[in-house]
Parts: C-alpha cells; structure tokens; sequence
C-alpha cells in the first residue's frame, strides 16, 4: 500500500506532468504526420523519439521531484516516517520510470493510429526506438532524480540540461580536434561508459548491433544484450548514489 501510495504520488504530485504527457505525445504524432517518413528514412523520426522522450522526457517529469520537497520543508515529514528514506527515492524512480513505460506504450499507439487512418509512411523498427528512449529515460531520470537531493527545487533538470548540452558540444569539438586519438583517450572512454548512454542506446536504436543478434557462436548476442545491461547498471549506480544522498543528508522543516 505504501508503496502504491509514493508510486501514484510521483504521477499526480504536479498538473504540469498531464500537460507534458499530452504535448509530448502531440509532438510524436504532428512530427510523424508531417513527415510521414519511410522506412528508409525512419531512423531520422526515431531520432527525434529518441532526444525528445528519452532526454527531455525525463528532464520534465523529474524536475524538482525532491528539490520542491526539501526547499517546502515537506521532506521533514516524508523522511520521518517509519520506513528507510531509501525506499522513497525508489518508489519515486519507480513511479518515473513506470510513466514513461506508459508514455511510450501510448506513443507506440498514436503513431499506429496515424499510420493506420494515412496509409501512409513507416513503422519499421518504431518499437526498438522506444524501447531504446525508455532505457534512455531511466538513466536520466535516475540522475537526475540524483541531483534533486542536493539541488533546490527544479533546478535540477536545467543544471542536467546545460552541463549535458556543453558536454555534447565540447566533446564535438575535441572529437574534431583529436580526430582518430579521440577515441582512444581515458576522457572519452569515461564519457562513452560513464555518462547517460546516448551514443551506445542511439546505435542499438539504430539495429547497427541487430546483426551479432542472430550469429551463431559464443558472442552471438554480447553487443545487444550489452548495450541494455550497461544502460540498467548506469540506472542502478546513479540510483545508489541518489540514496546515500538522501539517507545522509541532514533536512530543515523552515522553507527556503
């Protein structure tokens, strides 16, 4: 009971959180509607699923999800309960998690409806897409979630937003600078296994790891299988540090 009641919570705790399901969910299928990609050109609409519902998604849903708690003074009473304060960071991830399962399910049927009623444009490989932004989704979300704990009400979303974006942007351009020796270098091995996998996710997306999936020998299924695992561990170790966060800090009832 107790866990259905923080699940729930973290779907009703704000109005806004409807109001971006259903613009979410418009945006899919405008997109999808004015482009009506092929299935030579779907990966360009699965990117867009892919940014949109795994990153800015999960930015949205998990803005302020402790922060608003703890700068109202609200924590004091969460925290208090009988039960480990572990247990509500992850019924709140949970609950996180368990929307955008729902977000995709409905985006998978907005864009069949579209597809149906137009006869027109692809669906070719829709399914490998979102299930890509929902494991995308969950590393985000868990970090994010993270950063609540010690950043202040919703600020935790636009701090992710801007060191990712500045991230992206320097990575580009030492990738360029770097050429080849990029790849090789200690940074870039932290960012590619270290960081929210969208580079990895983004190929797995892309079917470019699809082909080891049906070989015959020991490492048949090793790069797909990989890409997911990874994705799972990054959620969990995101998800731990979240959790000594909470469970050793000190909260104030006073409202910042």
């Amino acid at each position: 009971m107790r866990a259905y009641e923080l699940i729930k919570e973290t779907f009703c705790r704000k109005l806004y959180i409807l109001i971006v399901h259903l613009s979410w969910l418009t945006l899919y299928g405008g997109f999808y509607w004015l482009t009506l990609p092929g299935a030579s050109e779907f990966s360009g609409y699965g990117r867009f699923i892919f940014i949109w519902g795994g990153f800015f998604l999960a930015l949205a849903l998990s803005a302020g999800i402790f922060g608003d708690d703890i700068s109202s003074g609200r924590i004091c009473v969460l925290v208090t309960k009988p039960f480990w304060p572990g247990e509500l960071y992850i019924y709140r991830l949970l609950g996180l998690s368990l929307q955008a399962a729902v977000h995709f399910i409905l985006a998978w049927c907005v864009i069949f409806i579209l597809h149906a009623l137009m006869r027109k444009g692809s669906m070719n490989g829709l399914g490998l897409w979102l299930f890509a932004s929902w494991l995308l989704f969950n590393t985000c979300a868990a970090l994010s979630t993270s950063l609540s704990v010690v950043v202040g009400r919703t600020y935790n979303a636009l701090l992710l937003l801007v060191v990712i974006v500045t991230g992206y942007f320097v990575v580009s351009w030492l990738m360029v600078s770097s050429k080849q020796q990029a790849e090789t270098g200690v940074l870039f091995s932290f960012i590619n296994f270290a960081c929210p996998p969208f580079k990895l996710l983004y190929k797995f997306a892309c079917g470019e790891y699809g082909k080891y999936s049906l070989t015959v020998g020991r490492f048949s299924l090793a790069k797909s299988v990989a890409c997911v695992v990874h994705s799972l561990i990054l959620t969990v170790v995101y998800s731990i540090v979240g959790i000594v966060l909470l469970s050793r800090r000190q909260f104030s009832s006073e409202r910042d």
